[in-house]
């Protein structure tokens, strides 16, 4: 099929960030919350697999610290302010899963954004550190969109697709992700757009996630990175 565009998000689809994220968490609440540190710490976070299942079960990050991680509304807000910086000076490692660069670079015929909620600064170091940072025309994160406009709102798919095109008119495009909320994006992108693009949702399940079981069903599942290969033509 004809596809013009290929977005994707990027913890949990491209890139497997738990490990690092854990970390991240944990230095924030050392500093915003002593109390669930240390032995106190929240149980999603002693194991990988715990943090997975939390996070492909609640809606977004913060109603993960607000409802499994213990932090009240203010200690919230203060963890959002020092995302950033505890990221960029954590050096935990990070690795696309399995598959991803070849995939990526299989599509290089297809212009590749990413839309995430993670920084976009953050993204790009890591591009950058994969190789693989040339394949990708646009990164847009959370910090070129307001705060009120974060996914599932479409303003990240909006702002990436108008720097790749000169007009969204007649566009068609695959939006890659691993939560249910990735769906509600491509849909809500979908809305924007109007009857005259098309945007397709693609689940993967390689990261832990269950998109047969989400109220908002993608068009597509994919258990492979390289099985989108077969849904883009060349």
């Amino acid at each position: 099929m004809r596809v013009d565009a290929v977005l994707w998000d990027y913890d949990g689809t491209l890139i497997n960030s738990v490990p690092k994220n854990i970390s991240v968490t944990k230095s924030i609440l050392e500093e915003v919350a002593p109390h669930l540190s240390g032995l106190n710490l929240p149980s999603p976070l002693k194991s990988q697999s715990a943090y997975q299942v939390v996070t492909h079960g609640t809606e977004n990050w913060r109603d993960m610290y607000l409802n499994h991680f213990g932090l009240t509304e203010d200690q919230t807000d203060a963890a959002s302010s020092l995302w950033l910086p505890h990221q960029l000076k954590n050096d935990t490692p990070v690795k696309p899963f399995d598959g991803i660069i070849e995939t990526v670079k299989s599509l290089s015929h297809v212009p590749q954004g990413i839309c995430s909620l993670n920084s976009a600064e953050n993204i790009s170091q890591v591009l950058r550190d994969q190789g693989i940072e040339d394949h990708f025309t646009h990164v847009i994160g959370h910090d070129d969109v307001p705060f009120d406009r974060q996914k599932p709102a479409p303003d990240v798919g909006i702002l990436c697709l108008s720097k790749m095109f000169a007009s969204l008119e007649k566009i068609s495009l695959f939006y890659i992700g691993d939560h249910q909320s990735d769906t509600k994006f491509a849909r809500n992108l979908q809305q924007h757009l109007g009857d005259k693009a098309k945007v397709y949702s693609l689940a993967v399940t390689y990261s832990g996630a269950s998109p047969q079981d989400w109220c908002h069903k993608p068009d597509w599942i994919i258990d492979r990175p390289e099985d989108i290969l077969d849904l883009v033509g060349p």
